[in-house]
């Protein structure tokens, strides 16, 4: 198996073989707007071809596999948002990774930033346990869900403007199923944080006048509160830019705002 087919069993698959599949920007923007739950959002979402460059890549990815992974099969398709349907708090990154999201098919899931985001989120109360390892690993968050602007593994981690624009009407569909109960969002990273305030009128969300990014930045929107944190990606926590200290003190914030 090179990709998991929709309906192949896939732990926490949302897809089946019916799911209508986006091929342009256009689908995105039609089946996203239509999409009346996260359920449906997510389905559809899982199974986008409407970037060629990063639908060769995944699957190219998910057909060489890295050395330490061969035995295993890589979902290779894009990823969708993971969580609780009526979150207080969302957790925003960038894209999956070549060999961890798009391998296990869950976000943050199968690599070293996962590590680092869910430790966290456990340690904050927010998860049921401090690992994220596969799709079926018993992973339960609370009161929380994570999602990314773009969906496909880039490659490099480095998707171009129109892969995020052609990407951008799934999280303002998303945006907008979870905006009446959401209290808090932290965003991972410059990248999310930009892509979070485009999206935002796309959704329907009035918002500020724009904020530099910056780690512990905080910003009201529509009475939400989102706060910047740097990304868990291993050129941060490795260097010490990112520190545990750092970043747990962002989910006490993100937890007190969202009375979680």
């Amino acid at each position: 198996m090179v990709t998991s087919r929709p309906g192949s069993g896939w732990p926490g698959d949302p897809a089946t073989t019916r799911t209508p599949v986006a091929r342009s920007p256009v689908d995105v923007s039609l089946l996203a707007a239509a999409a009346r739950d996260l359920r449906t959002l997510d389905a559809r979402t899982s199974v986008c071809r409407a970037c060629p460059r990063l639908v060769g890549w995944r699957e190219e990815v998910a057909a060489a596999k890295r050395r330490s992974f061969q035995d295993q099969d890589y979902w290779g398709r894009p990823v969708p948002g993971f969580g609780e349907d009526r979150p207080r708090l969302m957790v925003v990154g960038l894209a999956p990774a070549a060999h961890g999201a798009n391998r296990t098919g869950r976000m943050f899931t199968g690599d070293r930033s996962g590590d680092w985001l869910y430790a966290a989120l456990h340690r904050a109360g927010l998860a049921n346990q401090p690992t994220s390892v596969h799709a079926g690993d018993g992973l339960q968050v609370r009161g929380t869900r994570i999602t990314a602007p773009v969906h496909c593994a880039p490659p490099a981690n480095k998707p171009t403007p129109a892969e995020r624009d052609t990407c951008q009407p799934w999280l303002a569909r998303e945006l907008q199923i979870v905006w009446p109960g959401l209290r808090a969002v932290v965003v991972l990273g410059a990248f999310g944080w930009e892509a979070l305030f485009r999206t935002l009128a796309a959704a329907g969300v009035q918002r500020p006048q724009k904020v530099p990014f910056a780690h512990g930045a905080e910003v009201d929107v529509d009475g939400r509160t989102v706060i910047g944190c740097y990304h868990v990606s291993q050129q941060n926590t490795f260097t010490g830019r990112l520190t545990e200290a750092m970043l747990d003190a962002v989910f006490a914030r993100a937890v007190t705002v969202a009375q979680l």
